[in-house]
């Protein structure tokens, strides 16, 4: 089983992937592979992003009884 990146380190290497596709020298043939890297990085931090969300609407909650 892979290691899950942090939600920072998948912001960064969005950031990174972003910055060469924008670039003036793209390899057409990484194109697909920088874009579907992009896909599941901004799947992970979708995901965290929902985690975090639930965890913290669930302390409010608590906090609120």
């Amino acid at each position: 089983m892979k290691k899950q990146i942090s939600y920072s380190k998948a912001i960064e290497e969005i950031e990174d992937i972003i910055n060469y596709i924008s670039g003036d020298s793209v390899d057409v043939d990484k194109l697909t592979d920088n874009v579907k890297r992009a896909t599941e990085l901004i799947k992970i931090c979708k995901e965290r992003l929902l985690e975090v969300d639930q965890e913290v609407n669930k302390i409010l909650t608590s906090n609120e009884e």
